[in-house]
Formats: structure tokens, C-alpha cells, sequence
């Protein structure tokens, strides 16, 4: 697996992207004609997170330079998309272009069931592959496996994102809890929280929250060969060898210490969230999708974030991708709001709104927030941290990871049982892809 490095992550912006439109080969108008057209794209950013307000402000840049156009925004929910994907564009009532989720059993079906366009000779013409360059690339690139990492553009990603332990400082100041620099300090802080009677964690067992844990746990046990086997298929994973089993039976015992609340395998992200931001957990430990949110609406408490102690790797890549759909009948529009994302006023504003930009202008980067949150990346990417996700190696392998994790908040089922039930689909998935 290719390096991604922190430092492509604030690389200067120095190249001026075109804004010409192509031919999106579908016998549009162009956009330079009198002809109305309108550019139908779907996202699932919050307004007020990093992504949301800058994908606003470049529908608004967008439009300004392209006065035929009208843009058509759908705001999709991330588990809608998730569920539906294969089979709204497979039908005319397919984007034109659209945010999804990055990784094998995502976008990489997709382009191996032949329902994404080739995005290569506009990577090289309109100069994203000299924006992305090394890693960046490896959540656009996908070969005919639907493997990803190689082979032709598919996608576009131009931010990145990791997974951290948010925490309320008014919380830990009241606890006399100091921010844990080890595992044993972070799981000494946690009983802390629960000896005064709260619970220390907020968690969503019904989406990807609960599963990130797992599997941060387990990488906390775990080195690179086994994460290059797991993730790219560069070797066997053994379910049940040391990064796997303590994963899920570490998980399984907060559950029972009391870090974790019980009642919290039905909950989704939104709640978790919602009730972090409502001052009721200490810690939060999800993605830095977040992280402007937070910085918008919590008014109440004064916090911070810090890497998942004891651990060298953490969720996270480049993130999620822009796409154009084969049945997009306005891909040369496309391709042009895509540059628009791209470009150095849209990026400056994702970095200053809490999101890590990808062709940002260092200097321009002012906010303290958004310094913080890009250091810490930087450093996890120095480190050669970022291990993608958990549900990425396998085609329905997220809600086989979302049902396993709520047996194990359940107690319904043992760690091995789980184990047993998520290593079925990846070996499956080995075999269909001839590995």
C-alpha cells in the first residue's frame, strides 16, 4: 500500500486547475451555450459540518461560473446510499454526479460492475493526479477486481479524515482526569468516569461508530503486514489471531465495565453525536467528519481531541470520493464542479470550517481548531497510520461488521461466534475475486 503522507495533505495548491468543460459524450449542450441544463448531485454532508459548507460555497461558485446551469442538490443520508447504490444508478434516475463511500466493497464494486465512468484522462488533463499524489490516490484508483489502490480513476477525493478520541475538557478538568498518553492511562480515565457514576463513552451500535472501536482495538495489536493482508489481500488473515480476538474481546469487556452503555446497539451516529455535543459523554471516539460540527454547535463545554493512545494506526484515508455515474448525462459539468472542489478558495474554507484539506494553501489555514486537527493528522501520516476502515475488504461486509458488533454489545453472542460470522463473508470474497 502506497504511503500517504500528511505533507500531500497541506501541499500548496500551486497549480491552477482548468475550468473548460469536456465532452461528457452524451450529446449535452455545452455549457458555454444558451441551452439551460442542470447538474443533478448528491451528497451526505451535514450543512454545518466541514464538507457541507464547503461543497455549499462551491455550488455557489459553481453556478456563478457556469450561468446556464442550475444545480440540483439532494442531501442523501450515508446508509441511504450505502443500501441503494448499485441499483439507483443502474436506473435513469441515476446523479450526475455524487459523493460515495471509498474502498473495495463500495466504490470498487461499482466500477467493476461498470456503473462509474473511467475518471483517468480527466485526472491527468484537468491535473488531479498532481494534487493527489502517492496515497491519496489509492481511494480512487481501482483494477478490474474492484480492487483498490491500482488501475483506472474512479473517483476523486479531496479531503482527508481519521479517527480520534474527542473529549469535553470541562468533564475532565471536573474529574481531575488528564489526557491519557497510554492505553493503560486512557482505560485508567474510563474508570474514573464510571466510579462517578457515568458512562465515559458515547457509542452507536446500528451504524459505523461501534465497528470503528473493534477495529481500533484491534489495530492497537497489529502491524502493517497484517493490515496490507486484511485490506489489500496481500496475505492470510487469521480471524482469530491477536489483533482480531482482542478487538472484540476488549470491546466486549467495556461493554461489561461500563464504558460502553448497553442500551446503545440501537442507536445510530446522529444520536451518538447529538448526545456528545449535548455535554452527556466525556469521549466520543469516531472520525473528524465531526469536527466542524463540533466546532459550530457545541457552545456549552470547552474540547479537544487526541489520537487513540497506544496505538501507532487509526481509521482513516483519504476521503470519501466523488463519483460520476455512467448514466450521468452531464459528465462534462461534472468534471467541472469536481475542479471546483478542487481549487484553492474551496479548500482554504474546508480547512478553516475543520476539515483536512487536500490542496489547501498552508498559510491560509488561520483557524486554531482546524491547525490542531491537521497537526494530529499530519502526525498520524508520518507515522504510515492510517488503515482505512474495517468494512472495506468485502461487498455487504458493513452490516455484517454492524450486526457482529451489536451481538457483542448484547451480549447475544461470544467474541469467537462473531468472529466466526465476519470471517465467512471476507473468505467468500477472497474467492470471488479469485485471491
Amino acid at each position: 500500500m502506497v504511503k500517504l503522507r500528511g505533507a500531500a495533505v497541506l501541499a500548496a495548491a500551486a497549480l491552477a486547475l482548468s475550468a473548460c468543460g469536456s465532452s461528457s459524450g452524451s450529446g449535452a449542450p455545452s455549457p458555454s451555450g444558451t441551452q439551460p441544463r442542470v447538474l443533478k448531485l448528491w451528497h451526505y454532508e451535514s450543512a454545518e459540518s466541514a464538507m457541507g459548507k464547503a461543497w455549499a460555497e462551491a455550488i455557489k461558485k459553481f453556478e456563478a461560473s457556469h450561468p446556464n446551469v442550475t444545480v440540483k442538490f439532494e442531501e442523501k443520508g450515508f446508509e441511504q446510499i450505502q443500501k441503494t447504490a448499485s441499483m439507483v444508478l443502474n436506473s435513469d434516475e441515476a446523479p450526475d454526479i455524487m459523493e460515495y463511500n471509498k474502498g473495495n466493497a463500495t466504490a470498487g464494486l461499482l466500477s467493476k460492475q461498470g456503473l462509474l465512468t473511467d475518471l483517468s484522462e480527466e485526472a491527468t488533463k484537468r491535473g488531479w493526479d498532481k494534487l493527489l499524489p502517492g496515497g491519496l490516490q489509492t481511494t480512487a484508483k481501482y483494477d478490474d477486481r474492484g480492487v483498490m489502490g491500482t488501475g483506472k480513476w474512479f473517483g476523486v477525493p479531496n479531503y482527508g479524515e481519521f479517527v480520534m478520541v474527542y473529549y469535553n475538557k470541562d468533564l475532565f478538568a471536573k474529574h481531575k482526569v488528564e489526557v491519557p498518553t497510554t492505553f493503560e492511562q486512557f482505560t485508567a480515565a474510563l474508570d474514573t468516569f464510571v466510579k462517578a457514576g457515568m458512562t465515559p463513552i458515547a457509542n452507536a451500535g446500528a451504524e459505523y461508530p461501534a465497528q470503528q472501536i473493534v477495529y481500533q482495538l484491534a489495530l492497537s495489536k497489529a502491524q502493517k503486514p497484517w493490515l496490507d493482508a486484511f485490506q489489500s489481500y496481500k496475505g492470510k488473515v487469521d480471524f482469530h489471531g491477536p489483533e482480531f480476538t482482542y478487538g472484540a474481546d476488549t470491546f466486549a469487556d467495556w461493554v461489561k465495565k461500563g464504558y460502553l452503555d448497553k442500551k446503545s446497539s440501537g442507536l445510530k451516529a446522529e444520536d451518538m453525536g447529538v448526545a456528545f455535543m449535548k455535554g452527556e459523554f466525556p469521549i466520543v471516539i469516531s472520525g473528524s467528519w465531526w469536527y466542524g460540527r463540533f466546532a459550530s454547535e457545541i457552545k456549552n463545554f470547552e474540547w479537544g481531541h487526541f489520537l487513540f493512545p497506544g496505538a501507532t494506526m487509526s481509521p482513516g484515508s483519504s476521503g470519501n470520493i466523488w463519483v460520476v455515474p455512467e448514466k450521468s448525462e452531464n459528465k462534462d459539468l461534472a468534471y467541472d464542479f469536481i475542479d471546483v472542489t478542487m481549487s484553492k478558495d474551496i479548500q482554504n474554507l474546508l480547512g478553516n470550517s475543520g476539515g483536512v484539506p487536500v490542496a489547501a494553501d498552508p498559510a491560509a489555514i488561520t483557524d486554531a481548531k482546524s491547525k490542531e486537527l491537521i497537526e494530529s493528522f499530519n502526525k498520524l501520516t508520518a507515522a504510515d497510520g492510517l488503515a482505512f476502515y474495517p468494512d472495506w475488504p468485502a461487498p455487504g461486509y458493513y452490516d455484517v461488521l454492524v450486526a457482529g458488533v451489536q451481538n457483542l454489545i448484547n451480549g447475544s453472542k461470544t467474541s469467537a461466534q462473531v468472529l466466526d460470522e465476519i470471517a465467512k463473508p471476507y473468505e467468500d470474497n477472497l474467492a470471488d475475486i479469485g485471491n
